[in-house]
């Protein structure tokens, strides 16, 4: 892929999760909904793919919940990040985790002009609605990843409802994220992720919503990817 005349980053949300980094491993934290889904992100991954013996790279890492799960499973994990602060504290957790996990610094462009490296397995969950060009992280996932592999993507659409549940309920009625942490216009349509992926030759395989139920306090896979959705993707 060619290299970016300007970084894909943001430098506003690098900071805000930077801030928060020592909070990343505290389930009751702002982090709680990350700790929360997670499982269930990961039964998703494991009924598609068996992760076992598998070279996975998990693209906007953070401090390593979903990392640590994968590895958990028998992969061999690499994480990246553009956070200086939130790989550290990846990168502090694993050394009581003792996981095979190998941290870095980077963002995903940066990355692949790097490492030679493909993956079975790529994950990028909940990171596409916090960059500049979305479209340009899936090119560089694409490009790193072995024939027969899968990617999984997980975002937020972009319409009515999900402003409502995304924004106002989760950050200012129910509190279950702080103020600020999405922003709208960045949401992502199904069918935008769907046209950058056939872009760059990855075929949509599943797509499937995730959804909160605020009395119960739980969250569950359905049909509805009218807020949250999760989207597998091959070659």
């Amino acid at each position: 892929m060619e290299k970016q005349n300007k970084p894909n980053i943001d430098q506003l949300e690098i900071d805000k999760f930077n801030t928060l980094a020592h909070k990343w491993w505290d389930s009751t934290s702002e982090f709680k909904p990350l700790h929360d889904i997670n499982p269930l992100r990961v039964e998703y991954i494991k009924s598609k793919i068996n992760l076992s013996g598998k070279h996975i790279l998990d693209v906007g890492c953070g401090g390593g919940i979903l990392s640590e799960a994968l590895a958990r499973e028998g992969g061999k994990v690499t994480g990246i990040d553009q956070g200086e602060k939130v790989i550290k504290i990846a990168q502090l957790h694993n050394k009581e985790s003792k996981l095979d996990i190998s941290y870095m610094n980077v963002n995903i462009e940066e990355f692949c002009l790097k490492n030679k490296e493909k993956f079975d397995v790529i994950t990028c969950l909940e990171m596409l609605e916090h960059v500049p060009d979305p479209s340009s992280v899936i090119a560089a996932c694409a490009s790193i990843l072995k024939p027969n592999g899968k990617i999984f993507f997980s975002t937020l659409n972009r319409n009515p409802k999900s402003f409502l549940f995304a924004i106002i309920g989760a950050e200012y009625i129910l509190n279950l994220l702080p103020k600020g942490t999405h922003a709208y216009e960045k949401f992502i349509k199904p069918s935008e992720l769907r046209e950058w992926c056939l872009n760059n030759n990855l075929n949509l395989l599943d797509i499937i919503g995730m959804s909160y139920n605020p009395l119960l306090k739980s969250y569950k896979l359905t049909k509805d990817c009218s807020v949250n959705y999760l989207v597998e993707v091959g070659l």
